[in-house]
C-alpha cells in the first residue's frame, strides 16, 4: 500500500474508498505499517524484556501492572476499531474481517486473563521467571 499507493500491485481497486476520506492506500498503509507492523514488534519487545521507558509508562493508565501490558491491551482495541472501522467504510463484511476483530478479540482476553495480569504485576508480590 506503502509502495504502490493506487492499490493496483496488490490488486485493490481504489473505488474501496469511497466511503472513506482516503483517496488511495498511502495514508492506510502508512498507518497500518506503524500501528499494527511496527508497534506490535516495540510491544512484544518490552513484554519480555520489560524496559522502563517514560513515554510508555505515561500512556500507561493501570499503575500496578507493567507498561507494556496497557501497550498490548491497546494493540487490541486498536485491531478491534480499525476492522470496525473497515467494514463501515467498505460497507461489506468478508471472512477475513472476522478473523482480524477475533485477533484483536482474543489479543483482549490473553491481555486480560488473571495469569497473565499477575505475571506483569509490578507489586512486587509475585516471582517471574
Amino acid at each position: 500500500m506503502v509502495i504502490d499507493p493506487s492499490g493496483d500491485l496488490i490488486h485493490i481497486p481504489t473505488s474501496m474508498l469511497v466511503r472513506s476520506p482516503f483517496s488511495d492506500f498511502l495514508i492506510p498503509g502508512i498507518l497500518l505499517l506503524i500501528v499494527f507492523g511496527i508497534l506490535p514488534l516495540i510491544v512484544v519487545y518490552g513484554l519480555i524484556k520489560r524496559p522502563q521507558w517514560h513515554l510508555v509508562e505515561l500512556l500507561n493508565p493501570f499503575k500496578k501492572l507493567h507498561s507494556f501490558w496497557a501497550l498490548s491491551l491497546y494493540i487490541g482495541f486498536g485491531q478491534i476499531i480499525w476492522i470496525t472501522v473497515q467494514t463501515y467504510m467498505l460497507n461489506s463484511v468478508a471472512i477475513v474481517h472476522l478473523v482480524y476483530i477475533s485477533l484483536g478479540l482474543l489479543i483482549q482476553a490473553v491481555t486480560l486473563l488473571p495469569s497473565v495480569q499477575c505475571y506483569f504485576s509490578l507489586d512486587g508480590g509475585t516471582e517471574r521467571r
